[in-house]
């Protein structure tokens, strides 16, 4: 197998030359500091791209992780695939073609870590069909959810994202007013929540 960190250099320089969105530069520590301190032994990831971040997830978590990630893109989960195919990772990560929401709703067994990088009008949805797959002591990770200063800041919403901004609103009340979850939101990046559920006693 390839040596990791190559591997994961050539991805971040096919991701800038076409274009493809991977989790930045900024946003990726953090990412990282949370499935470090995590370890977590099954997780789910909707949105794909490349494999980038399941390959960064895979990397820094238990060691018998396994992971379940979903792409609408036949052709960025090709892409995906044969870049994990040339890791050490590439029989404990599977990869789902097709609507991530219709996805969700197909899978079995408890996730323990979530990661939701996709279709940011998605995000309330995504959240609604994931709680029943979550293990009582979960963590979900949102990415994107600040969206350009335009969901907290005091910047004019262009009329085309302002559906986007609405749902990402949505999605940032329902983790952070769910009292199953604390949720903290990173200014990192383009924003992440990090949503880690309670032990039952915690919750009020």
């Amino acid at each position: 197998m390839e040596k990791f960190e190559a591997l994961i250099g050539e991805m971040e320089e096919y991701g800038r030359s076409n274009h493809v969105p991977i989790i930045n530069e900024k946003g990726m520590p953090v990412l990282l500091e949370v499935v470090r301190q995590k370890k977590p032994h099954r997780v789910l990831e909707i949105g794909t791209a490349i494999g980038y971040s399941a390959l960064l997830i895979a990397h820094n978590s238990a060691e018998d992780v396994e992971i379940d990630t979903l792409e609408i893109s036949q052709e960025r989960a090709d892409t995906a695939r044969a870049y994990i195919d040339r890791s050490a990772y590439r029989d404990r990560i599977r990869i789902h073609i097709g609507d991530a929401g219709e996805n969700i709703l197909k899978l079995s067994g408890k996730y323990d870590f979530v990661f939701i990088d996709a279709a940011k009008g998605q995000y309330p949805d995504y959240f609604r069909k994931i709680y029943p797959l979550l293990t009582e002591d979960a963590m979900v990770l949102a990415d994107n959810v600040l969206f350009r200063g335009y969901v907290r800041g005091g910047a004019e919403c262009p009329r085309r994202f302002k559906t986007i901004v609405k749902r990402l609103r949505e999605y940032i009340s329902l983790v952070s007013d769910n009292n199953e979850f604390e949720t903290v939101i990173r200014e990192d990046g383009d924003g992440l929540a990090v949503s880690q559920r309670l032990p039952k006693e915690n919750n009020r």
